[in-house]
């Protein structure tokens, strides 16, 4: 059955993970520590990021988890707020950093290209929805996305395969009829529940070819070379 949408993640897909989301996650382990400099170190830590070189670990807290998880995790390690406070206060915070976010590539170009192929594009992030659509307004890329889901949406959270399920009804297409593409196991765990037709691996993020290749049915440097891989594919 051909490909006719493609369910994007975002962070380390579309956005340089480490540029966008490295201060970020500085910030959020200093709002959980509530100034105890000691007890941020540790929560980043804790999180998978290095403060050294701002490179946060494959498969880990910061690089896969929403944002409830997250707190739940520092709640537990020692933060002194509340967890309904903390996961409010980095929701916030994360809203409010989206029009930092540091794209991979020229994604007008790529979505150019894959909307003149006949997809239909979406995205599926574990950060909250209205992040998602402040850094597509903040990029101008809104135009091209037909549907967003965070973990906030209603759809579930990933690994599960609600969002790529979600995206399919949405359009009135089976699941196989769908693309997904991402960077962490996280993202490629729900394609392959949900049924899509494609599960895509870019080792643009924190995901790495060792991790990726064993689980995807392809891995790609980036999603600049999306557009004639499916095309290919379509080809086929």
């Amino acid at each position: 059955m051909p490909i006719r949408a493609v369910l994007f993640d975002k962070d380390g897909t579309l956005l340089d993970y480490h540029r966008t989301w490295g201060p970020i996650n500085l910030a959020a382990a200093d709002i959980a520590a509530a100034g105890d400099e000691l007890l941020a170190g540790r929560l980043l830590a804790l999180g998978g990021m290095d403060r050294t070189s701002m490179i946060t670990r494959t498969g880990s807290l910061l690089a896969a988890a929403h944002t409830v998880e997250i707190a739940a995790a520092w709640v537990e390690a020692g933060s002194p707020l509340p967890l309904d406070d903390l996961a409010d206060r980095l929701d916030a915070l994360f809203t409010a950093s989206a029009t930092r976010s540091v794209p991979i590539g020229n994604l007008e170009a790529c979505f150019s290209a894959l909307r003149t192929l006949g997809l239909t594009l979406g995205i599926a992030s574990s950060d909250n929805e209205a992040s998602i659509r402040l850094m597509l307004d903040h990029l101008g890329l809104a135009h091209h996305i037909s549907f967003v889901a965070g973990y906030d949406s209603g759809h579930g959270v990933k690994p599960g395969p609600g969002m790529a399920l979600a995206f399919a009804e949405a359009l009135g297409l089976k699941s196989s009829e769908i693309a997904v593409v991402g960077d962490n196991s996280h993202d490629i765990d729900m394609g392959r529940s949900a049924g899509a037709g494609l599960v895509i691996g870019v080792l643009s993020g924190t995901g790495d070819a060792a991790t990726l290749e064993p689980i995807a049915d392809a891995c790609l440097a980036d999603i600049g070379a999306l557009p004639a891989f499916l095309a290919s594919h379509s080809a086929n």
